[in-house]
């Protein structure tokens, strides 16, 4: 009976060992797929920072108004709503750019010029690399807020 059960034992290890491991294509399938530039899907949609993926509710009106006295006080000397100055025109961006790529390239300018193809691409365009402008997560979504209402 010993042996019996000192048997069963020994098979059930052996079946457990045998062919559990991952294989390669396993490991490469659990991996995100990176573009040339080294993004990931979510970072090419989403931009690089600090916001993740996220839906917009109904508009907020007092938001908005915050919004617009940060534009104002941060923003209009490098961009219009609806003309090219040192920036690209902002009329229709939230129809463009996810509010989470908004908001990283507010918040984290530096890294989306450097890492984000599209951003490299206005970059070019452009020629002057969009500045840290020292706003907060709440004044940067108060900032699309009012880029919702252009």
């Amino acid at each position: 009976m010993i042996r019996k059960t000192g048997m069963i034992l020994i098979a059930a290890l052996i079946l457990m060992n045998c062919g559990g491991g991952d294989s390669e294509a396993t490991k490469e399938a659990a991996q995100p797929k990176l573009s040339p530039d080294g993004l990931t899907q979510e970072q090419l949609k989403n931009g690089v920072g600090p916001i993740g993926a996220f839906e917009l509710g109904p508009q907020d009106d007092a938001m908005v108004a915050k919004g617009a006295e940060i534009f104002e006080l941060k923003c209009v000397a490098c961009h219009k709503v609806n003309e090219r100055l040192v920036g690209p025109p902002l009329s229709g961006v939230t129809t463009k750019r996810t509010p989470a790529f908004i908001m990283n390239m507010i918040l984290n300018p530096d890294e989306m010029v450097k890492k984000h193809p599209e951003v490299k691409a206005m970059l070019a365009e452009f020629y002057v690399p969009m500045t840290f402008q020292n706003v907060t997560e709440d004044d940067a979504r108060a900032i699309l807020e009012y880029l919702r209402t252009l």
